[in-house]
């Protein structure tokens, strides 16, 4: 799997990045998983022509001491399906910004 890590999480970065997430963000379906919804205006011409398959997603793994952003744009009814893909430029970015922005919210340096 592609993934962006940030690894050597100490306990109060983790329960930091834990909240954070729990405001922003909509919790997947196991503990310290949570789902980053594509925004409509950036996703892939796959998805759009996909529309059951959505709304899209990034899985954003927290454990206890790493914090995961998956390069892997997810359907969220869908296990296989051609729609599922390695991002874009621009939805790898989005992710990316993500991650920095929750980095500088929390005022964890990496």
């Amino acid at each position: 799997m592609r993934q962006y890590l940030i690894d050597e999480l100490s306990c109060l970065e983790h329960d930091n990045i834990e909240h954070y997430l729990k405001c922003s963000l909509k919790s997947g379906p196991i503990t310290g998983v949570y789902w980053l919804e594509v925004p409509q205006d950036l996703l892939a011409l796959p998805q759009l022509a996909h529309p059951d398959c959505g709304p899209f997603y990034f899985s954003i793994v927290l454990e206890k001491s790493e914090l995961r952003a998956e390069f892997l744009v997810r359907s969220s009814h869908n296990m296989r399906c051609s729609c599922i893909a390695w991002p874009t430029p621009a939805q790898r970015q989005f992710v990316l910004d993500f991650i920095d922005n929750l980095l500088k919210a929390e005022f964890i340096a990496v």
